[in-house]
């Protein structure tokens, strides 16, 4: 049986149980990273499941990529303005685009990442 995870929307489809272990393994390894991307979008680390929301995020991102980068995915408006805000949030305060693209580069790294380690678990 597949369940939601509370108050996400990219987590959905994903058992509870295997996601919640997934995303341990994959934060013992990517913890910098996680704490990097919550600092650049203004996330506090402190709060409850911070590490969550952060996943999610890099999930909602990687699906972003898909949708620039699929020639044959429809453009849809309200994924369009889900996806430059998230761009927004992650450009705020920064001076250039090598910034920018690192932390694109982490939030897809992390989706990726997770979605593999939840894929090889049993």
């Amino acid at each position: 049986m597949r369940s939601a995870v509370k108050g996400s929307s990219a987590l959905d489809g994903y058992d509870v149980k295997k996601a919640n272990k997934a995303l341990a393994m994959l934060y013992s390894d990517k913890s910098n990273e996680f704490r990097e991307l919550a600092l650049a979008t203004g996330y506090p680390v402190g709060g409850k499941d911070w590490e969550k929301i952060i996943l999610n995020f890099c999930l909602d991102f990687a699906d972003c990529f898909m949708a620039w980068s699929d020639e044959t995915m429809p453009s849809d408006h309200n994924k369009v303005h889900k996806c430059m805000t998230m761009m927004r949030q992650l450009a705020r305060g920064k001076t250039n685009m090598t910034e920018v693209t690192k932390l694109q580069t982490i939030a897809y790294r992390i989706a990726e990442d997770f979605k593999s380690i939840y894929r090889r678990m049993d």
